[in-house]
């Protein structure tokens, strides 16, 4: 295997949702600069819904029109409208319309919209075209992928988005109420102070469109960079570029069909199929295991339980809160490495770990709804438990996302883009379930890092 693959289907991977992570970690800095406030992360939420039109269109072209679209120029496209709305984003995201007598952050709003069209249809294209690389360079895909909420979090957390101090603040007199904290007549209590940030949003989104441009580059060097092609060439795991090579000599990435499979054993080509799915490795039933599992492990990973961390991390503190984010972050690449060393493709482990993973995901779900009182709010081991239930958390069901989609892989191009499919409809579900508990009905209540008074 190559290195140098690995690290171009790494960096091809990092494109995939860097461009919204970005976007969610950079809040704490744009909300107090726009007219809509913390009503934002609601649009968000709306908007990327909204941009599962892309997916649903390239899902139904692969289903009623199969072979008849190729991903590459899709690729191609997205990513170029990715590189062109963070750019834009970066000086445009202050400017506001009037509409209806109302200040509105138009230009954010829709630059946000075309971005979750990028990343969302990311998941259905992305995918499916790893089936050109060897099935070793998929792990290393979902690790990029993982990477891309992983690295726009630590360059907010070098500039210093959402980092609060909290100090002593003792008002005599009359009683002042701000919009942020209230202090009673004489009282001391401590206030948070938000510090000022290194570098603004500005340099930010800039830096995301250098993402972007990244992935660009990493996706064109897998496709027409001849180290890349001479390996797949050579690669007898490909029995249709073997036929293609002997007519072809200097085949090269670019000129090969979507639909390549690859070589089947004597023994497998024997073998009755299970199934019409794929290559009729599982049965129907093990299928739709497979799919639900998807399903299930998508919608809490990035929808149901994202919406709450800040309910079940801040009654702990702010630190706790950072470093519960920083390093559930890190915990998904972490999963994808693990998965490169042991693929293990069994349904029995990949139930268990679903279940343990939702255990933990449980755990943390209630202590968000206990919010601002949780268990052990002011213990050391409080803080330590919920800290390990969002790693073990993400740890597990990262792990199972990638071994589910190392088996698509072997059941083929059309699996794949199933695959794809399944993941935004998993998350389109979560975020659907939860965006009415927390942005409606209100049932989550927020702790304050600096003042949280619970009874002991």
């Amino acid at each position: 295997m190559s290195l140098l693959t690995h690290v171009l289907a790494c960096l091809f991977g990092m494109g995939s949702w860097v461009a919204i992570n970005g976007m969610w970690v950079e809040l704490p800095l744009v909300v107090p600069e726009i007219p809509e406030g913390w009503y934002l992360p609601s649009y968000l939420t709306v908007l990327i819904q909204m941009a599962n039109i892309g997916p649903l269109f390239i899902t139904l072209m692969h289903r009623f029109r199969p072979g008849a679209l190729d991903e590459r120029p899709v690729i191609y496209c997205i990513v170029g409208l990715g590189i062109i709305a963070t750019f834009l984003l970066a000086f445009f995201w202050r400017h506001t319309v009037t509409i209806g007598g109302s200040l509105h952050s138009v230009p954010l709003l829709v630059l946000s919209f075309l971005l979750s069209v990028v990343d969302c249809t990311s998941s259905v294209t992305f995918l499916p075209f790893m089936m050109r690389l060897r099935p070793q360079y998929l792990t290393t895909y979902f690790a990029g992928e993982g990477l891309s909420g992983l690295v726009p979090a630590l360059v907010a957390l070098i500039q210093g988005v959402g980092v609060v101090h909290c100090q002593n603040a003792t008002l005599a007199g009359a009683a002042n109420i701000t919009a942020d904290n209230s202090t009673m007549v004489g009282s001391a209590e401590l206030q948070a102070i938000y510090q000022p940030a290194k570098f603004s949003a500005q340099v930010f989104f800039v830096f995301l469109s250098a993402m972007m441009i990244v992935c660009l580059v990493a996706f064109i060097l897998l496709n027409h960079h001849p180290a890349v092609a001479r390996e797949r060439k050579n690669d007898l795991y490909f029995s249709d570029d073997l036929a293609l090579g002997k007519r072809e000599p200097g085949l090269s990435l670019h000129t090969q069909t979507p639909e390549q499979k690859p070589m089947i054993s004597p023994l497998e080509a024997g073998r009755e199929p299970r199934s019409s799915f794929g290559k009729g490795t599982y049965s129907t039933l093990e299928v739709v295991f497979i799919f639900v599992v998807l399903a299930w492990v998508n919608a809490l990973t990035n929808a149901v339980l994202p919406s709450v961390q800040s309910y079940s991390c801040l009654p702990y503190g702010n630190k706790a809160y950072h470093l519960a984010a920083t390093m559930a972050a890190v915990a998904n690449p972490v999963a994808c490495f693990i998965a490169m060393f042991m693929p293990v493709r069994s349904l029995i482990l990949m139930g268990f770990l679903t279940t343990f993973g939702t255990g933990f995901g449980a755990y943390i779900m209630a202590m968000a709804a206990l919010s601002p009182c949780p268990l052990l709010v002011h213990s050391a081991s409080g803080t330590a438990f919920i800290v390990l239930a969002w790693i073990l958390f993400v740890l597990s069901l990262s792990y199972v996302k990638v071994i589910i989609g190392v088996i698509l892989r072997d059941e083929g191009h059309s699996a794949l883009v199933w695959c794809g499919a399944v993941v935004q409809l998993g998350s389109m579900m979560g975020a659907i379930s939860m965006f009415p508990l927390v942005s409606v009905y209100g049932l989550f209540k927020s702790g304050d890092a600096c003042n949280t008074k619970c009874p002991m």
